[in-house]
């Protein structure tokens, strides 16, 4: 049995959670909506204030599955009621980060601003100039959201200059030696 997976989802005032036969899964709460579709086998069911996941068979793909499927809707409803943010550093003389409407304009050393635009359902913050904050209520799209901020420039392992997330540990290497 799935360790994860056997374990109930927890359902808090104020959120609703639908289950169609299909198995097209609802959550809505204080934040807002997310809706998602799980795997046809995978059995769910909602019991006064839980929401129980079973699978058919003890095969390897239903294992996976059972736990992954749980762990969605788990994330869902902590999603609708608490939300998910991710913080951004930029690390280096001159990178700054400044919030134009939704737009959000990082100075990251190139010769042009780089410029990039909100998603539906992602607000940026910048509370110092040196600090982006992701925030929103789908765990993946804010990590996502996230990583392709990071990727506009990584972290370099010389001198730790770029943009890293908020506990994120760069290993530095040696520069060159002279003889």
């Amino acid at each position: 049995m799935s360790r994860i997976g056997k374990l109930p989802v927890a359902i808090p005032n104020g959120v609703t959670v639908n289950v169609t036969p299909d198995n097209v899964v609802t959550v809505k709460g204080s934040k807002g909506e997310l809706v998602k579709k799980m795997h046809k086998d995978i059995e769910i069911t909602v019991e006064e204030n839980l929401v129980v996941v079973k699978r058919p068979s003890d095969q390897k793909q239903y294992r996976a599955l059972h736990g992954l499927t749980r762990a969605l809707i788990n994330n869902m409803v902590t999603g609708v009621t608490e939300g998910y943010q991710k913080t951004l550093q930029l690390v280096g003389v001159g990178y700054r980060a400044q919030l134009k409407g939704k737009t959000l304009i990082l100075n990251l050393g190139y010769s042009h601003p780089i410029e990039i635009e909100s998603v539906e359902g992602i607000q940026f913050e910048v509370p110092e100039t040196t600090k982006v904050v992701v925030k929103g209520i789908d765990k993946q799209l804010v990590g996502e959201v996230a990583a392709v901020i990071r990727s506009k420039r990584k972290p370099e392992p010389y001198k730790g200059k770029g943009i890293r997330y908020e506990n994120e540990h760069i290993r530095r290497k040696e520069g060159k030696t002279g003889k």
